[in-house]
């Protein structure tokens, strides 16, 4: 062993928000925890850096939804360690045309009963009382499927979920897993009349990137209605918030986060233990490594020790041909939307889209390798609210929009980049006459931006296609389920490669220092994962 060789109880590569969690996770039951980052920023696409002179802006996530459902932050104090949450309420809202014939917004709102007159006052009492009846049926359901999203996705645990969703329903098992696992669309037309309701929540349902006639997109819908028991949220001082508070508890319970040093190797054919060798030439020894990368990311530090995992985790594992992209905006004023006479959309999640057809369309150019023609567009103004991210007179808005692909087809990114910034513009205009006016500066996040900056492979945020054969027990691969790599002793995965998927979510860090700690502790489950993992890892040297 080198004198050289620096030791740990377990060494963490990457600080997104799962990798981070699961260090907190960890160091607070007494390991002693490093993590490594590549960059000098850390969070991943968690994060938030000084996009113009005093403006700051998200470089990933903006909206955290789910993380909020978990329990994480409370479990972890983070509101000691500099984090304070300012609730989006509305949480979504969609300028529309009014029965009137005038200009108006249909609110979500963490209130159901507002929902519901937000939605009178749009679409018609029908349209309210189907969506009262529509989370009544799919909160209790959403619940049920959320435990799950906080387990290792066992066969058990599927199992017991899929009878409490049956008992829920009133269906029956067959009935119940043909609902769940049919289309947002099919869900839409048999509750609600009003196209302009169904356009606004088909475009909410796609945001983690199937679109809304896709096999499997139902519950991607139903379960916005967890949304009316807790809000989503941003952070004050921008999403990277959670991420800096989260390094902080980290460093509080003894841990250490070091930046700039990217991971070059993972190597645990030893018996002493997972041996992790950074760029600037540092070696360290650890019972345990959780890899937070993406997981073709964790397949290139695998390949010179361990070649035949490193070909499974690369080859399996579906990353698709990206999902969008994202503009930051600095303007002297926020957008102003056509309808919104509450000034409500700035706080909320804005979802600017025409219609379903339209959608449809934007899908099909993204699977002929197109840009969208008229792409849909989520936008956040943040700032109007938190005056830590910009100097006074200044605003920065997010405007996020799907889908556009990695590679396209006749052009490139480098070329046509502005182009497609100048037509999202446009189509945001459409609906805040005089936003463009009022316009300082942009900057860009193309697909390729978003690869190259932050490491999102393939440039899906959602690091895999979030489709069925992705999910629970599949994700990354049915070998690598459990946050273990198959064959390879002492190391673990995390993040949005592993179940349950992408989001600011921290269920996957959770869930890998839980399979961490099981192991050390020797519990059955985890003698059964070490002792498959064993042979294999001998079978494969």
């Amino acid at each position: 062993m080198s004198s050289g060789t620096e030791h740990r109880d377990v060494v963490v590569v990457g600080s997104g928000h799962n990798a981070l969690v699961a260090a907190c996770y960890l160091a607070r039951a007494g390991r002693r925890v490093e993590v490594l980052e590549a960059g000098d920023v850390i969070g991943g696409a968690v994060s938030t850096v000084e996009r113009f002179p005093g403006v700051w802006a998200d470089r990933g996530s903006s909206a955290h939804i789910m993380i909020r459902l978990t329990g994480i932050v409370e479990e972890l104090a983070l509101h000691e360690c500099g984090l304070l949450y300012q609730d989006l309420d509305p949480w979504a809202l969609a300028p529309v045309t009014g029965r009137d014939g005038q200009p108006t917004a249909i609110e979500f709102w963490r209130s159901l009963e507002a929902t519901a007159e937000s939605i009178e006052r749009s679409c018609g009492p029908a349209d309210a009382a189907a969506y009262r009846r529509f989370v009544s049926v799919w909160r209790p359901r959403n619940e049920a499927v959320f435990d799950l999203f906080s387990l290792a996705p066992t066969p058990a645990a599927l199992l017991r979920t899929m009878g409490r969703l049956a008992r829920l329903s009133g269906l029956g098992t067959p009935r119940m897993v043909r609902e769940m696992l049919g289309t947002a669309d099919a869900v839409l037309d048999a509750h609600f009349e009003s196209e302009q309701l169904k356009t606004a929540l088909a475009w909410l349902a796609a945001q983690s990137g199937p679109p809304s006639h896709n096999a499997g997109t139902a519950d991607l819908l139903g379960w916005f209605s967890m949304l009316h028991s807790v809000s989503p949220g941003h952070p004050i001082g921008g999403s990277g918030m959670l991420t800096q508070a989260l390094a902080e508890r980290l460093r509080r319970l003894g841990g250490q986060v070091s930046t700039g040093d990217a991971v070059t190797a993972i190597d645990a054919r030893s018996a002493e233990g997972v041996l992790v060798r950074t760029v600037s030439g540092r070696s360290l020894r650890a019972d345990r490594a959780i890899s937070g990368t993406h997981v073709w990311t964790t397949a290139d530090l695998l390949a010179d020790a361990h070649p035949r995992a490193a070909r499974r985790l690369r080859r399996r594992p579906k990353a698709g041909n990206g999902l969008g992209m994202v503009l930051r905006v600095a303007s002297t004023e926020p957008p102003r939307y056509v309808g919104d006479t509450a000034g409500n959309a700035h706080r909320a999640m804005t979802l600017l889209c025409d219609s379903r057809e339209e959608l449809r369309r934007g899908y099909a150019d993204f699977l002929a390798g197109r840009r969208p023609r008229h792409p849909a567009v989520l936008a956040m103004t943040p700032s109007v609210d938190d005056d830590t991210l910009a100097p006074d007179g200044v605003h920065t808005t997010t405007l996020w929009t799907q889908w556009h692909p990695r590679e396209l087809d006749g052009e490139t990114w480098d070329d046509v980049a502005d182009d497609e910034a100048s037509k999202i513009l446009d189509e945001v205009e459409r609906w805040a006459p005089g936003f463009r006016e009022s316009i300082i500066d942009v900057h860009v996040q193309s697909p390729a931006d978003l690869e190259r900056e932050l490491g999102l492979r393939g440039a899906n945020v959602m690091h895999l296609e979030m489709s069925l054969d992705q999910m629970f027990s599949l994700r990354p691969t049915v070998l690598d389920a459990y946050y273990r790599v198959r064959g390879v002793l002492g190391t673990y995965l995390t993040g949005a490669s592993t179940h349950p998927g992408g989001g600011v979510f921290g269920a996957s860090g959770r869930s890998a220092a839980r399979a961490v700690l099981a192991d050390q502790r020797g519990s059955l489950r985890g003698r059964i994962h070490q002792a498959a993992r064993g042979k294999d890892s001998l079978r494969h040297r």
